[in-house]
């Protein structure tokens, strides 16, 4: 594999590591999943629109969402097999390929008047699909563009683009769903070109060289869950990012149900919304301070304790829209952890491992972030609205314990070493 420095300018006589801003292989992919998240923001927000007008049943328009989580859940297993067995760059432009025709196609039927609910789910599901694959290859592939200091910061500008294209991309989606029901489809299969052609100008490989295939189906899968179940840290972060992604998924909806319930009106709950997002997008660029200020097992300690507290004070205060601050705060330190627990494991697992790897945690992250709003709900119906909420701060209290007395996350060194090739 090429050093990196052959992407990267200007350190070399210094004595210090090049900076991750300088290093063009990173920022061509970074800043094209910037483009396509936006992009894909845009497109999130005018679907269930359009089924709305096509349909004029909110339900029918709900399916949009749920059938895209499903595919998506659905994918991540076999999306792991594929990227450590194909070449990954050629993954993620197939992806990006197969995306792009599909929105074409899509704003084209609108644009027609042939679009309906069943071409609007057939173009979800494949594109779901793609972006399972592309999504997985993509983590995977930041070990082998960035040197191994820099994976932990290279995992925290991710995070800020994806709380930064989450606040740009959804008003620019209306926007763009006002002047025309095609543009934001269009709209997003440009920022796929976009993307496409990034991935296109890396030079440098996106994984280690492979000298054996690796195995097929059940096998290949197996073979990745049996190394993050025998690895003391990926065993801890399972048990972390499960419990920390379903409480604040939960907390924000039910947060959401709790203030309509008060009486705050829907610009007011969406400026609560805003805030969130704000404080995720701050806490992106404070990472790498934090991460310079703390040692990493005493940075999860603290965040996961922090944010059981701070959640538990928003509950206290969840009729009025004060309580989005102690949530906000709670946001602004998930990014560090996500950065610190994410590229540890990016630099801790073999090359021919991270699609497998990542795909088994993301699995378990986002299929407990997807059952928290059915857990809200029921909560909220049978329970007062403080009492349902604090169902969040204490899952986020399982996860303060496991980061607290796991041998995995207490032998966390501030440098991991990356192993070597086997």
């Amino acid at each position: 594999m090429r050093p990196v420095a052959e992407e990267t300018t200007g350190t070399a006589d210094t004595g210090r590591p090049p900076s991750l801003w300088r290093n063009r292989a990173f920022n061509l992919l970074w800043t094209g999943q910037c483009l396509s998240d936006a992009g894909s923001a845009m497109a999130t927000l005018a679907l269930p629109l359009l089924v709305l007008q096509l349909t004029r049943s909110p339900a029918q328009a709900g399916l949009v969402g749920t059938a895209s989580l499903v595919v998506t859940t659905a994918c991540r297993l076999p999306a792991g097999v594929l990227v450590d067995r194909f070449d990954r760059r050629r993954l993620m432009i197939a992806c990006d390929a197969f995306r792009l025709v599909a929105y074409v196609l899509l704003g084209l039927a609108v644009v027609a008047g042939a679009a309906d609910l069943a071409v609007i789910l057939v173009v979800v599901a494949g594109g779901s699909a793609a972006t399972a694959v592309f999504s997985t290859a993509e983590y995977a592939a930041v070990r082998s563009l960035v040197r191994p200091e820099q994976i932990v910061g290279a995992v925290a500008r991710n995070e800020a683009r994806s709380y930064g294209t989450s606040l740009a991309g959804p008003p620019l989606g209306g926007l763009l769903f006002g002047l025309g029901r095609a543009l934001p489809f269009f709209g997003d299969a440009v920022t796929f070109l976009m993307s496409l052609v990034a991935v296109v100008c890396i030079r440098r490989p996106l994984q280690e060289p492979r000298p054996d295939q690796a195995p097929a189906g059940s096998a290949a899968w197996w073979q990745g869950l049996r190394f993050v179940l025998g690895n003391p840290f990926l065993r801890a972060l399972l048990v972390i990012a499960a419990p920390l992604n379903m409480a604040f998924t939960g907390m924000i909806f039910a947060m959401t149900l709790s203030l309509r319930r008060s009486g705050l009106p829907p610009a007011l709950v969406g400026v609560v919304s805003m805030i969130l997002g704000v404080g995720g997008f701050l806490g992106a660029f404070a990472a790498p301070a934090l991460q310079r200020l703390l040692r990493l097992p005493t940075l999860i300690m603290v965040l996961c304790w922090s944010t059981a507290a701070l959640m538990a004070v928003s509950v206290l205060v969840s009729t009025s829209m004060v309580t989005a601050v102690p949530l906000a705060a709670a946001v602004f330190l998930g990014p560090a952890a996500n950065a610190a627990l994410f590229g540890y494991q990016a630099a801790v697992t073999p090359d021919h491992l991270q699609g497998r790897v990542v795909s088994v945690i993301l699995l378990a992250a986002t299929s407990a972030a997807a059952l928290a709003p059915a857990l809200a709900g029921v909560l909220l119906a049978h329970l007062s609205g403080r009492t349902a909420m604090l169902a969040f701060p204490v899952l986020v209290a399982v996860s303060a314990v496991t980061a607290t007395f796991s041998t995995g996350i207490r032998s966390m060194s501030s440098r991991p070493t990356a192993p070597a090739p086997e």
